[in-house]
């Protein structure tokens, strides 16, 4: 999809994607970084949102509402709702505090009442522990995980075979779409003379750490 890599652009550019010797939480030695916390302006964080927006609507996942799970989901859900109004789909969307409040509203949720399908937006997913909190709180309030939406799905390995994105996929059985993935980073690297350098690198890193396929 032509808006992935057109995200994998801006990612790099805003310095959210960035290349050289990092280690993941797995404590693999990865040739990339992606810290979507840097998207931190309106320009670009605007930009991030519409991406989520057009990601949602081209999987045609049937949804009633979008969660953003505290903290980073909180603005991409608010962002992400807004996008999609201003393309033709009004959606209501809530999130949730870390801690239950006592006064005012109380409870542990913001926004509209959680109701119907709900599709979950969060940054990445790496060991699952957002989406297993999320879960138990969508059945809690008697609603239903409708899917999850990411920025970048790294497509590697977990503890077994599969991705961490597959494992969700599996054991909730919903779809997960991202924005973009990690073979769509490296189409990007391949066309990119000022970031081709990397290429080797990254895709050597998915030989070694990369799922067999995608589904």
């Amino acid at each position: 999809m032509d808006f992935s890599r057109d995200f994998i652009r801006l990612a790099c550019d805003k310095g959210v994607l960035r290349f050289g010797s990092f280690v993941t939480k797995a404590g693999r030695q990865s040739p990339y970084f992606f810290n979507a916390g840097l998207f931190d302006d309106g320009d670009s964080f605007g930009r991030l949102c519409s991406f989520y927006a057009r990601a949602i609507l081209a999987s045609g996942i049937e949804f009633d509402l979008l969660f953003g799970p505290a903290y980073k989901g909180i603005p991409l859900a608010a962002g992400t709702a807004l996008k999609l109004a201003e393309l033709g789909r009004n959606v209501p969307f809530c999130f949730n505090r870390k801690e239950a409040k006592d006064h005012g509203e109380g409870g542990v949720l913001v926004g509209a009442p959680m109701r119907g399908r709900v599709l979950v937006l969060d940054d990445v997913i790496s060991a699952g522990t957002s989406v297993r909190e999320s879960v138990n709180l969508i059945r809690h309030e008697g609603a239903e995980l409708a899917g999850v939406v990411i920025a970048l799905d790294r497509m590697e390995r977990g503890q077994g075979e599969r991705s961490a994105v597959q494992e969700v996929e599996q054991a909730y059985d919903v779809p997960v779409v991202a924005v973009a993935t990690l073979d769509d980073l490296i189409a990007h690297l391949s066309d990119d003379p000022g970031l081709d350098a990397n290429l080797g690198a990254v895709q050597a890193y998915r030989e070694r750490y990369g799922i067999a396929e995608q589904g």
